[in-house]
């Protein structure tokens, strides 16, 4: 694992991930079952247009998904206090070979975090269900391919209401699905900006 130590969120961390295929929309690559998103090509397309234009294509924000962003920190430092944890913030962790990314929202010893702070509702939800969102299955295996974590730890908060916190061991079948799924992603992804750049 390679890293690129920027603030997440930061200009420089942006750019550090324009045009690169990252934990957070592999969904898009490939489905739970391991099998072809219908959305693939259509990241294809978006992240060919980041590499040849060098501006990262700018994402819609709702004031939830906001309000979620800003609370980040407070339930990392949450986790941290329940699992008696050192946790370290991470930029950009890039696979060994350097094509596709993660950015963890934090690193423990042998694992590692993605938080979510959903609306209430949503929180409630996910804390009845009491298991990983098929929703972040995807993204949590790529920080684990990409970061060699043992496990990742999924942390549903929201002030008011019991965390929950789902230890999220590797699957890996899917995780070999996933790898190889990259893989062509990522020669196809450079076939096709080489091809449009006219090189």
């Amino acid at each position: 694992m390679m890293v690129i130590e920027e603030a997440q969120g930061s200009p420089a961390w942006m750019k550090a991930r324009c045009g690169l295929p990252t934990a957070s929309v592999t969904d898009m690559i490939i489905t739970t079952k391991g099998e072809p998103s219908k959305q693939r090509d259509k990241l294809l397309y978006q992240l060919a247009g980041e590499r040849l234009t060098g501006a990262k294509m700018e994402s819609y924000q709702n004031g939830a998904m906001t309000r979620g962003i800003e609370m980040e920190a407070e339930a990392r430092a949450a986790y941290g206090l329940w699992k008696d944890a050192d946790v370290q913030q991470v930029g950009l962790c890039l696979s060994d070979c350097g094509r596709y990314g993660a950015s963890p929202d934090g690193i423990v010893v042998n694992g590692g975090l993605e938080i979510k702070c959903p609306t209430l509702p949503v929180a409630v939800e996910y804390l009845d269900k009491g298991k990983l969102p098929t929703a972040y299955f995807q993204q949590v295996h790529t920080q684990i391919l990409v970061c060699g974590f043992e496990w990742v730890d999924f942390v549903s908060y929201y002030p008011g209401l019991k965390p929950l916190i789902v230890r999220v061991m590797p699957d890996y079948d899917f995780m070999a699905k996933l790898s190889a799924a990259l893989d062509s992603f990522c020669t196809e992804l450079d076939a096709l900006t080489t091809r449009l750049a006219g090189e």
